[in-house]
């Protein structure tokens, strides 16, 4: 056999055991009568020695010519060492080498296989095979394992099918996102990569598998960001014959469960906010709740002392950050400009420092007195004291709310308000179930067009849309929504008003989704469900900001695989059996 351990299993207990063990080699230290050798897999590392007089001869010299990511089998003693190493598992032993092969050579790799690498991230990218063994991304990829088996095990307690659904499907209304793959015996017909299985999950609720989850791979060809891919990992579920609170009551579980059995984290309050609170008081409809901070409403408190950027406002509102009256001025130029950039947009930033004396400084001084701003103090939900410092940003309502959740969360990290070792999770429930879209001038669905409205505002299809609320539900994870659902409609003739309501004709309603209307017909239960993004979900328990570092092989900014150079053309001759045709782009 190659090996009778791995290379981060041996301990002092086995002490004067022939072991064998191969693996990569990691590092060489050569002292001349003395060779370390450390040999790394997977599960660790461990020391190997070798010494003039007492090794062979043959065995010491083939040491010697060893290059970094070697791949060897060594046979040897084990042994205590000398110099024990408490950083590491197999610190206490090494092996002396009694046998070696070198299984494999390799040439200089183009970055250093530590997790402080020197390697750029393209570079990595390109070379994510030698990435993927260094211990970060080693630890990374076992913990995307341990949190799928845990998603599985829970589900199986709690009587869940795992149901394969299909990779090639129809386009979606939402074909701009879709990626299309031509068929070559269809010749100009086109499949469509799935965004979602969310049809298929409501199929097999009318076909009665009442509890369905799979952890599958879905597409969206849309822009990136860290927490953005084109093909991505969904944990996608769906239930028969529920409410929401049962929803929210099986995957409130599924994530304690996750945080106990992965992380050993115990987790007792899972906080219910309705959309509109959290936008009102978090400026986002996924609050990160490790910090407190709420946004004050000040409209009505500040207004009419002749400051017409307030004066002229639809909204003004406010943070309160505890105890940093004394900040710089080049800190508060800092937060000035912070929300001044173009993907804020805020015009400036108006501060009130509250000194520990009890006077008050503020940027508009020549407005407000003292006694302005202690009244204005005094009305406010959260209070002000002395030694802190109020930030305050004005103008259209829905604008001013988001820039103040981006300010809250700039200033929490610059401050460092925020404990990075805290999982605090929530719901986000009653979401508009519309938006509006100025560019096509009507309605879209805020979720997607299966969303149930809450039963009460069914009636508002035909006369005020604009103002129905989605029977749908959000879960968010230290100010990252994890996962969101919906009670689904099971009624036909519901369904066809929300198809209406997005201005989809009855032709186009009958072209795209005449088949779950159809469905709809022969006893659809009442069900709805969740996805959850796993990448997501391990990148914040990984505690990294990039779901690129917990994915095996992931695209990097510009959707490429560096490694495999795709995407890529195609030859001529696919093109001609595939029926297409390419057009060069106009310069």
């Amino acid at each position: 056999m190659y090996r009778t351990h791995t290379c981060g299993e041996l301990r002092l207990s086995d002490k004067g055991k022939n072991v064998t063990l191969a693996g990569w080699v990691q590092r060489i230290r050569d002292k001349g009568k003395m060779i370390w050798i450390d040999i790394r897999d997977r599960y660790g590392i461990t020391q190997l020695i070798f010494e003039q007089g007492k090794t062979d001869e043959n065995i010491l010299n083939t040491a010697k010519s060893f290059g970094r990511e070697y791949v060897i089998q060594v046979t040897g003693k084990v042994i205590e060492r000398y110099s024990k190493n408490p950083e590491l598992p197999t610190g206490e032993i090494e092996i002396f080498v009694t046998e070696l092969k070198i299984l494999s050579k390799s040439e200089v790799p183009p970055f250093t296989i530590e997790d402080n690498t020197d390697g750029g991230e393209e570079l990595r990218y390109k070379y994510r095979y030698l990435d993927l063994r260094r211990p970060e991304l080693q630890r990374n990829m076992a913990l995307r394992y341990r949190v799928a088996k845990e998603v599985r095990n829970y589900f199986d307690k709690h009587g869940f099918f795992e149901i394969e659904t299909p990779y090639l499907i129809k386009s979606t209304p939402e074909g701009a996102r879709d990626f299309i793959v031509p068929s070559r015996l269809h010749p100009g017909s086109f499949y469509a990569l799935p965004q979602s299985p969310q049809t298929f999950k409501q199929l097999l609720m009318i076909a009665g598998y009442d509890r369905y989850f799979q952890i599958v791979k879905c597409f969206r060809d849309e822009d990136f960001r860290a927490d953005r891919q084109p093909e991505f990992t969904q944990i996608d579920c769906e239930m028969a014959f529920v409410e929401q609170e049962d929803v929210l009551n099986m995957f409130e579980g599924m994530m304690k469960h996750l945080l106990k059995k992965v992380m050993n984290v115990e987790i007792d309050k899972f906080p219910r906010l309705t959309y509109d609170y959290a936008m009102e008081k978090y400026g986002s409809d996924k609050p990160d709740i490790r910090f407190e901070m709420l946004i004050n409403d000040l409209t009505d408190l500040i207004k009419g002392k002749g400051f017409k950027v307030f004066d002229d406002s639809e909204y003004i509102g406010g943070i309160v950050v505890k105890n940093q009256a004394g900040v710089s001025r080049k800190v508060l130029d800092k937060f000035t400009n912070f929300v001044k950039q173009p993907q804020i947009g805020a015009k400036g930033l108006v501060y009130a420092k509250y000194n520990k004396d009890g006077t008050i400084k503020s940027s508009i001084d020549k407005f407000y007195t003292n006694n302005d701003w202690k009244a204005v103090f005094e009305q406010m939900e959260d209070k002000p004291q002395p030694d802190d410092l109020v930030l305050i940003l004005s103008g259209n309502k829905q604008e001013t709310l988001v820039q103040l959740g981006k300010l809250r969360l700039h200033v929490a990290e610059y401050f460092e308000m925020i404990d990075h070792s805290k999982f605090a999770p929530l719901w986000v429930v009653n979401f508009p179930l519309f938006e509006w879209d100025d560019e096509d001038q009507r309605f879209v669905a805020m979720h997607h067009p299966f969303t149930s409205p809450v039963p009460e505002d069914i009636e508002l299809f035909d006369t005020d849309p604009g103002k129905m609320r989605a029977n749908a539900y959000d879960m968010v994870l230290n100010g990252v929504e994890v996962g969101g659902g919906s009670i689904r409609i099971h009624d036909a003739e519901v369904q066809k008003k929300m198809f209406r309501a997005l201005n989809l004709s009855e032709d186009e309603i009958e072209e795209k989704f005449g088949f779950i209307i159809n469905a709809f017909r022969y006893g659809a239960p009442p069900h709805g469900g969740i996805a959850f993004g796993l990448d997501r979900i391990v990148a914040l328990f990984a505690g990294t900001n990039s779901i690129r570092d917990v994915i095996a092989f992931p695209k990097n900014n510009a959707g490429r695989d560096i490694m495999l150079d795709s995407p890529s053309p195609v030859s001529p001759e696919q093109l001609k059996e595939l029926h297409l045709e390419i057009k060069k782009p106009k310069n």
